[in-house]
């Protein structure tokens, strides 16, 4: 995958939250105003309501700022799941339970088939 010019991994982390409802909810938490964070952050009120309405998507930095503004900071965590390949799932789902518990009972004699054969 290419990356665009001025690609920072931080903006990867940023798109896959919602930066709006986290700076909303965390200024909300703190009993503040727009207003009263852009005093506390130096950052415009006008600016923190783009952010909160989702119109842009600020840099780390700006959202760890507003953040800390409101007495909380930015973390990491890691996401279970990333990078697995869900089409196996999705399709199983798709079956109904008598379904699966078919294939599941094939699957099984196709181990106990597998399992006789390498012991052999």
């Amino acid at each position: 995958m290419s990356r665009p010019i001025g690609f920072d991994t931080f903006f990867v982390i940023i798109r896959f939250m919602d930066a709006a409802r986290t700076l909303r909810d965390a200024r909300r938490r703190a009993g503040l105003t727009q207003r009263a964070l852009a005093t506390r952050t130096g950052i415009p009120q006008p600016a923190i309501a783009r952010i909160e309405r989702g119109t842009v998507v600020p840099r780390v930095d700006t959202l760890d700022r507003l953040l800390a503004g409101c007495g909380e900071e930015l973390g990491i965590e890691r996401r279970p799941g990333l990078g697995i390949d869900r089409t196996s799932i999705r399709a199983l789902l798709r079956l109904t339970p008598a379904q699966r518990i078919h294939v599941a009972t094939r699957e099984g004699r196709n181990l106990e088939r597998l399992e006789r054969s390498a012991s052999a």
